[in-house]
């Protein structure tokens, strides 16, 4: 990029900062907006401040990947976060939808369903949460590091009532679309209820769900085929974190998982594989890891989105080295609404501050971080 000439008046452009075309969707740079849970959805609708926090991060041909959206009733397991399986949730999505559309943004919902990491306060009627097993999860600290979650025992789903829930993934994807979102990304990773079934750590199922590894793969991937067919394959991305251990989500073998499933999901030409580096194991914490994504990145046909952990320099030595098509950011776009600008300009970044991350807050933690312009007034 440094070479003068033609392009002479782009040399100093980082490849962060490089075009991509990943479909049908023309993006002007490779800088996502990672889907970031905020918990400011009251009683699981979607909330007009949204508008303002998403319009913030939307810059022309830039990708946003929504917050986790549940999928159901049986969805959901933190207080306040969104849905897409009534109405009003769809009707109240399309404000937001149509802010990122009229700033030239890019915009998928991330579907999901929690699975075991529930309690029967979160869940229709009481009932307990369901899962792939039976195995409960320890009681773990709240990412506030005071409060305590309790998790109530799941409920092993039964073989036959797997395709209902295939099913409200495919309801999803449809209400997204009837929202106005671009796409939906399949939320499969983070110990939520597709990874519950892919990992061995949790999954003990003796059915055709558990097992092998294409047993343990095949509600993913069914779930992937419901939703391609019904809203069409370009529309359609998944997140999967093979390496990750969250929620005691573990496997025993995860460059084995990861690469099964970037093979298998190619079958179905679905949009984008998102993938979450081997080096956090853990939600929000880096830690050196021999691992690679480059063997999945090479097997999977799509577009390859790569998170966690990216910093301005390593997104653009991955970028450079072709390791990913795009880097999705996080914390760092949370706290710094103009990120691809500061990017462009080597600014320097607001800090983040993880006390606010999950208050019920319509302003502060969300859409109070300044823009570059307004830090210096």
């Amino acid at each position: 990029m440094e070479k003068d000439g033609e392009n002479g008046e782009q040399k100093k452009q980082i490849p962060l900062l490089t075009p991509y075309q990943m479909g049908k969707f023309k993006l002007s740079h490779r800088i996502v907006l990672a889907p970031l849970t905020r918990q400011r959805s009251y009683n699981n609708v979607p909330q007009p401040h949204a508008i303002l926090y998403y319009s913030q991060r939307t810059t022309k041909g830039g990708l946003l990947i929504a917050e986790a959206t549940g999928v159901s009733d049986t969805a959901q397991g933190y207080p306040d976060t969104p849905g897409i399986w009534t109405k009003e949730q769809v009707e109240a999505w399309k404000p937001i939808v149509d802010a990122v559309h009229a700033k030239g943004g890019i915009f998928f919902c991330q579907i999901w369903h929690v699975g075991r990491v529930s309690n029967r306060g979160f869940q229709p009627n009481g009932q307990d949460p369901i899962s792939s097993t039976d195995k409960p999860l320890t009681p773990q600290i709240r990412s506030n590091g005071i409060d305590v979650a309790e998790f109530t025992p799941p409920r092993r789903l039964a073989t036959d009532e797997i395709p209902e829930i295939v099913q409200h993934f495919r309801l999803a994807a449809r209400n997204a679309m009837e929202a106005g979102f671009d796409g939906v990304e399949i939320h499969g990773a983070h110990g939520y209820l597709i990874d519950q079934f892919m990992k061995n750590q949790v999954n003990d199922r003796t059915d055709k769900y558990g097992g092998s590894l294409e047993n343990r793969c095949r509600f993913a991937l069914e779930i992937v085929e419901a939703v391609s067919n019904e809203i069409g394959p370009d529309r359609v991305g998944i997140r999967l974190s093979p390496f990750a251990n969250y929620m005691e989500s573990g496997d025993s073998d995860p460059e084995a998982l990861g690469l099964y499933m970037s093979k298998s999901l190619n079958k179905y030409n679905i949009l984008y594989c998102h993938m979450v580096e081997p080096r956090m194991k853990t939600v929000g914490e880096k830690s050196e890891c021999p691992h690679s994504l480059v063997p999945m990145r090479k097997a999977f046909k799509g577009t390859f989105i790569s998170a966690g952990g990216f910093d301005r320099d390593d997104g653009n030595k991955a970028m450079a080295e072709k390791r990913t098509d795009l880097v999705a950011y996080g914390r760092l776009f949370l706290a710094n609404p103009d990120l691809p600008k500061r990017f462009e300009l080597n600014a320097p970044l607001n800090k983040y501050n993880r006390d606010t991350f999950y208050v019920p807050e319509p302003v502060i933690g969300y859409t109070d971080y300044p823009f570059l312009e307004t830090a210096t007034d």
